[in-house]
Formats: structure tokens, C-alpha cells, sequence
């Protein structure tokens, strides 16, 4: 078999998952529309956090965030503690709506020198990896994360990387992707490159996170994209829109010129008295700015 390299193997497996999942309006990620492959979802940072399973995914289908990527520790209480039969209830759950199970979002990361530390969150995300594919998800979201005080930053990417290798290695069994968030001290895009250049795994990829004053940092928001343009996953991590002074109006477009199939995730940072109407408005927001529909 002909190998593939990162990104046609992330886009194949994403593309792969989202038809076999029968998601109503799958046709249009083979569309030539402008914009058509980019898909709205919710990642429940701070809006659903508070929402059991059901309520959830009822607010996401009244939204039309047809995506969701979990946090650990949120109402919904799915985690890898979850017995196979409450997986296998999970996994009706999304089956039986029209929302897909994106993933989910952790907070393992791969910088600690202290070998015991590191161990326990590579065993975790394998943990995690098994949990979404149990509960039919498509992935698992990490962090780098940080470059220790006074530590050889090479040292610490080349750790990070090899982690990554390990898990995606992992993953792979489990036809799930690993996206690294860029995150942390290690959110700078040269950075982040320089991990994910030594991550040989097809299936890992950057989930970019949207991070103020650091993502347009020189030689500018264009240019960093384009330097990992070709390692990017299928999610994507946006915000609010009133009051930011973040550069969309650079980025999105960069994404609909790549004809970009992956899911923007809303990660929002406010606490409004409705996060189901926040979910609402914002995607609007989206669809009205740069008419993305999916």
C-alpha cells in the first residue's frame, strides 16, 4: 500500500469518519464552493461545561454545531472511567443525532522532566485515545506544553516529539488522530514546528488554538500559518468575535483558501447568562462574516 504523508492521512481519516457517521449535508465537504469544506462545532471549555450529555447535544443541534469535542471533568461525564456499557451508551447518544463526536479535549502534555509524570500522561491519552474510539470519537486533543526553567528547549521538543510518536503510534490502531494544541510556552508557531517536523506518526497533526498576540507574532500571522500549514489537523480553536482584536479577518480566509475540511471549534472564554443562545449567536457570526455554512 501506498504510504500517505500527515495531512492526507489526517483528511482521509476525518473525511472517512464523518461519511461513515452519516452526518445530514456530507456532500458538501466534496464541494468547490468557497468556504463549503469548513464545518462549525463546539468544544464545551466554558459554553456547555455546565450541560449533562442530552442537553448538549441538543444545544449544539439548535445551534447547528454539528461537532463537539469533550473536556474532561465538564457535566457531561464522559471520561475513561466510564464503564463499556456507559461508552456504549455515548456512542448511541451521538449515533442517534445529528452531532458528531469530534473528540476529546485533554489536558496531557509531554514536557515534564520528571519521567514518572511523563509516563502517566502518555498512559493517560492512550487511556483517553481508547475512550473515543469506544464512544465513536474521532480523536484526541494534548498540549506540548511548557518549556521548563532553565531546560534545553531542543531537549524538550525532541521529548515531546518522541511522546507524540509513542501515542500516535498508539492511536493509530484506534484509527483516532492526535492534534496538538498549540499551547503553553510552547504556543509560538516556530516552536510548534519545530515539535511536529520531528513527528514521524501520519496521524498527528496542530489543532491551531487562536492564541492573542502570539499567533501574528513576525514575520506575522500569514507567514506562521504557512509554516505549518501542511501539519494542521482537523480541528481548529476560535473565540468570540465582539471585542477581539485577534486577526480572523487574515486567518479564516487563509483556512477557506486551503479549502480547509476540518471543524472550527467555538472555544469561548466568556460566561454568558444563556451559552445555548451564545451558540446560537456566535455561529452566526461565523456564517454571516465568511459565510460558512457547514
Amino acid at each position: 500500500m501506498k504510504s500517505l504523508n500527515r495531512r492526507s492521512f489526517i483528511q482521509t481519516a476525518a473525511l472517512s469518519s464523518l461519511v461513515l457517521s452519516g452526518i445530514p449535508g456530507i456532500s458538501s465537504l466534496y464541494s468547490a464552493e468557497k468556504g463549503s469544506g469548513i464545518k462549525m462545532g463546539l468544544c464545551t471549555y466554558l459554553w456547555g461545561k455546565d450541560m449533562d450529555l442530552p442537553a448538549l447535544i441538543k444545544a449544539c443541534e439548535e445551534a447547528r454545531l454539528f461537532g463537539v469535542e469533550l473536556r474532561c471533568d465538564h457535566k457531561h461525564g464522559v471520561g475513561f472511567e466510564n464503564s463499556p456499557a456507559e461508552r456504549k451508551e455515548v456512542k448511541k447518544r451521538f449515533a442517534d443525532s445529528p452531532v458528531d463526536l469530534v473528540g476529546f479535549g485533554t489536558n496531557e502534555a509531554f514536557h515534564y522532566q520528571d519521567p514518572e509524570k511523563l509516563k502517566k500522561c502518555i498512559d493517560n491519552t492512550k487511556e483517553w485515545i481508547k475512550l473515543s474510539a469506544d464512544c465513536g470519537g474521532k480523536g484526541v486533543k494534548v498540549k506540548p506544553n511548557d518549556i521548563p526553567k532553565g531546560a534545553d528547549r531542543g531537549k524538550i521538543t525532541h521529548q515531546i516529539a518522541d511522546a507524540l510518536n509513542e501515542i500516535g503510534r498508539f492511536a493509530a490502531d484506534y484509527g483516532q488522530i492526535i492534534r496538538l494544541e498549540n499551547h503553553g510556552s510552547c504556543s509560538p508557531i516556530p516552536i510548534m514546528k519545530e515539535i511536529i517536523e520531528q513527528v514521524s506518526a501520519k496521524n498527528v497533526g496542530l489543532c491551531w488554538n487562536c492564541n492573542q498576540d502570539i499567533d501574528d507574532r513576525e514575520p506575522g500571522i500569514a507567514e506562521n500559518f504557512k509554516s505549518v500549514q501542511k501539519y494542521l489537523a482537523d480541528t481548529v480553536h476560535v473565540h468570540e468575535l465582539e471585542k477581539s482584536s485577534y486577526p480572523y479577518d487574515i486567518l479564516v480566509p487563509l483556512f477557506i483558501a486551503m479549502n480547509y475540511q476540518g471543524w472550527f471549534l467555538l472555544e469561548c472564554h466568556t460566561k454568558p447568562s444563556d451559552p445555548a443562545q451564545a451558540m446560537k449567536d456566535l455561529r452566526k457570526e461565523y456564517e454571516a462574516r465568511w459565510g460558512i455554512k457547514g
